[in-house]
């Protein structure tokens, strides 16, 4: 955080907070408290929802045609749940951690604390080396998917390129995040990236109910095995966006303060994701399995385009600077930083250039991998499992597991949690039921999915699932299976501007 924190240290509890200075005076420094240097519980709480919503919005339609309505509503709800308990235990292990090392007297004002960091200090190297290699892994592959997001959706726009030269153009775009210093400097970008969402949310349902239901519509899900696990594991991927959580938490003036804004982001998120999902779900029915894009059966509107355009701002910004890929990409650059020993220099360019080296892989990657959906679900499957649930539900397990860690404890469980006996049983039933549904039969309907792209499109596709030029009145209609793609629409039909994702 160094050069980027103009605070003063205060005593508060049993470890040190940064408080921002009130001293600082003239337009300079005020357009930059207002704008760029944020710690507060709001500018926490609008990373956090920013950072969780944008996502997977527009793939949760396709969930809900995998998983079916009551399934798509319940599992939203419920994985919801278990996402901010988890993102709670990480803030109650972040709490523990640094006042122990403030104990010590060490200093972190020029030092970002990071999730590995953590585990490194509170249950040592090989609970540090399983968290960075699962966290780094799942946070370049989050990158890459926003990635592969941003080519998508301006290809709605302009279809006159494909989509693997948009991720050309996107990816030298994200290049530009190097220079964000740290999580302080997304205030105003969380803030208009949630808008966006909103906006873009409210037009789907609204736009969905309108339309109506196309003719004909059916809504037969779930119907195999392997597409409803992969349209779980998608909402569990939704709801596991908080691997930058103890970077938000120490980018806070007051981290404790921190513990119920998960929470909160995920009920606003929830008010963003259920009726757009239900609406265009209702409306489109199974169509959805083959446009897993929610954007490519909606009718080309000026609202619609608006929708793709702020869509695009969002994620796009955010591979160049703001919310979803710098939030991503940001923590990925602090373990490089410290690495090749860059993290405390002051000066941004240096800091900027050392980090170019990470940007590289993810770019490759996303021309590699094309596949927006499969990736999502595989990732949400394989990493997000790990990162997100399991491993910080153990580490909360272990941490306290002798009766002296749970008396010294800075953080006490609430009562209505059942104390001890309450949080460690929640945390159990967390590990197995994500380590056997949503790693387990998660990551095995995942892999199949993500295989079958693979052995259908290739690897380096040029446009994956793009409609072909042109095709015959009389073509058949789509499979609805797990590879299928999208008929190019004919020219006469009223969504003969829509593309398959």
């Amino acid at each position: 955080m160094g050069s980027e924190k103009t605070g003063e240290t205060v005593i508060v509890g049993n470890y040190v907070e940064m408080e921002p200075a009130e001293k600082s005076k003239g337009m300079k420094n005020k357009f930059s408290k207002l704008f760029w240097h944020g710690g507060s519980v709001y500018d926490a709480w609008f990373s956090c929802a920013s950072n969780q919503v944008a996502q997977v919005l527009l793939t949760l339609p396709y969930s809900f045609s995998q998983l079916g309505m009551l399934s798509g509503i319940l599992l939203q709800l419920f994985y919801g749940l278990l996402g901010s308990w988890t993102a709670y235990i990480i803030s109650v292990l972040y709490v523990e951690y640094r006042t122990r090392k403030e104990r010590e007297k060490v200093d972190f004002r020029n030092h970002v604390i990071q999730w590995f960091e953590v585990l490194d200090g509170l249950l040592g190297k090989h609970w540090r080396n399983v968290g960075l290699a699962f966290n780094c892994t799942f946070l370049l592959f989050g990158s890459v998917i926003q990635l592969i997001a941003c080519a998508s959706n301006i290809y709605y726009i302009n279809d006159n390129l494909d989509k693997r030269t948009w991720t050309y153009t996107f990816g030298a775009c994200c290049a530009t995040t190097v220079f964000i210093p740290s999580f302080h400097n997304y205030r105003i970008w969380s803030f208009l990236g949630l808008l966006m969402t909103t906006y873009t949310a409210w037009y789907l349902t609204v736009a969905s109910l309108l339309h109506g239901q196309v003719d004909g519509v059916r809504h037969s899900g779930p119907t195999k095995l392997v597409l409803y696990f992969t349209g779980a594991t998608n909402i569990l991927y939704t709801f596991g966006g908080h691997a930058v959580t103890v970077e938000i938490m120490h980018a806070m003036w007051k981290p404790q303060k921190f513990k119920a804004i998960y929470l909160m982001a995920t009920v606003y998120v929830m008010t963003l994701t259920l009726p757009s999902a239900a609406a265009v779900y209702w409306a489109f029915g199974d169509m959805l399995l083959d446009h897993s894009n929610a954007f490519s059966l909606l009718p080309r509107t000026p609202f619609r385009d608006m929708a793709v355009i702020l869509m695009l701002i969002h994620q796009a910004c955010s591979l160049d600077r703001f919310i979803t890929f710098g939030f991503a990409c940001t923590p990925l650059y602090f373990v490089w930083e410290k690495a090749i020993g860059m993290h405390e220099c002051k000066s941004l360019c240096k800091r900027a250039a050392a980090r170019l080296p990470v940007v590289i892989p993810i770019w490759f990657l996303a021309i590699i991998f094309p596949f927006f959906g499969p990736i999502n679900s595989t990732v949400g499957s394989l990493l997000v499992s790990f990162t997100v649930y399991i491993i910080p539900a153990l580490a909360h397990i272990f941490t306290f597991r002798s009766a002296t860690a749970r008396e010294n404890a800075v953080d006490q469980p609430p009562k209505y949690f059942g104390r001890w006996a309450g949080t460690f049983t929640i945390n159990t039933f967390i590990v197995v039921w994500v380590l056997i549904v949503g790693f387990g039969f998660g990551g095995w309907a995942s892999m199949i999915n993500f295989v079958d792209q693979i052995d259908t499109f290739g690897l380096f596709t040029k446009c994956y699932q793009c409609p072909a030029p042109a095709v015959a009145a009389s073509s058949p209609p789509p499979s609805h299976g797990l590879n299928a793609t999208a008929t190019a629409p004919l020219h006469h039909h009223p969504f003969n501007n829509s593309r398959s994702h």
